[in-house]
């Protein structure tokens, strides 16, 4: 959770003023966010992505742990008012969890006016719970969202757009369905992460990661560091291989990663 980190507003505001970042957004479970919503936009931020997997309150405490649902509810008011826009909200779909909440969540969304992302449940779980028959393929949640809203089909924004992307309702409200388990889109994927403690992971689901910091700590020029992520991207994995014997699931859990 980005937003445990003391000063955050501070590391925006140095991101910012770096002046080569088009869009600076931040991904947050809405706990911290009411008391924080107003120094993030001044710091910079363009735009934020909530949790939300439950509409219910004892299954948002079931899923989560804690008993934060009119925390997150109130993070989404605040972000539309501050024009921290497009709002997305992301559900990890689990069947026999929450997946009796699709046609709530997507109404929910029509209602705000805001981005619903239904996920599809990754092998990232603290728990090591992950297993195949819990995952709620992507095709089945769009068919669950039109039997409640009419959906019409979106243009990608970009060629590495992670989500296939439907209007709902009057067209204000938007699905996105990221579907990795079912529809990988590792061939167009464009995304490396850079962890709290320094580590570069060219996929969620590797078991490698490459450690930046010696370089860092050696006054490493400019153009070694560029010429070290350049070869760590030109090895980047081909695909993430869920399903395949060979798959292992990583060590850090989602949580531990962050995105």
């Amino acid at each position: 959770e980005p937003l445990l980190r003391r000063n955050v507003e501070s590391l925006i505001e140095s991101i910012v003023a770096l002046g080569t970042i088009d869009d600076l957004s931040l991904t947050s479970n809405g706990t911290h966010f009411p008391r924080l919503a107003k120094r993030l936009k001044d710091a910079g931020l363009s735009r934020i992505t909530l949790s939300l997997d439950s509409l219910d309150r004892e299954n948002f405490r079931k899923i989560t742990g804690r008993d934060g649902l009119d925390d997150v509810l109130e993070s989404i008011r605040l972000a539309k008012a501050l024009g921290l826009t497009p709002v997305k909200v992301n559900a990890v779909i689990i069947r026999g969890l929450n997946d009796h909440e699709i046609g709530a969540l997507a109404h929910f969304a029509v209602q705000k006016n805001i981005v619903m992302r239904m996920i599809e449940f990754m092998p990232l779980d603290s728990g090591r719970a992950w297993q195949r028959e819990h995952v709620v393929p992507g095709s089945e949640i769009l068919e669950r969202v039109q039997a409640e809203i009419p959906v019409a089909p979106l243009p990608a924004q970009h060629a590495a757009e992670t989500a296939s992307r439907w209007s709902l309702g009057d067209g204000q409200a938007e699905l996105g369905i990221i579907a990795p388990v079912t529809q990988p889109f590792c061939g167009q994927c464009n995304r490396i992460r850079l962890t709290a403690d320094g580590h570069i992971r060219t996929c969620l689901f590797s078991v490698h990661e490459h450690d930046l910091k010696p370089l860092l700590r050696n006054d490493s020029s400019d153009d070694k560091l560029a010429a070290e992520l350049q070869r760590i991207v030109w090895n980047k994995e081909p695909g993430h291989q869920i399903g395949q014997s060979g798959f292992v699931q990583p060590e850090r859990s989602m949580s531990g990663i962050g995105g």
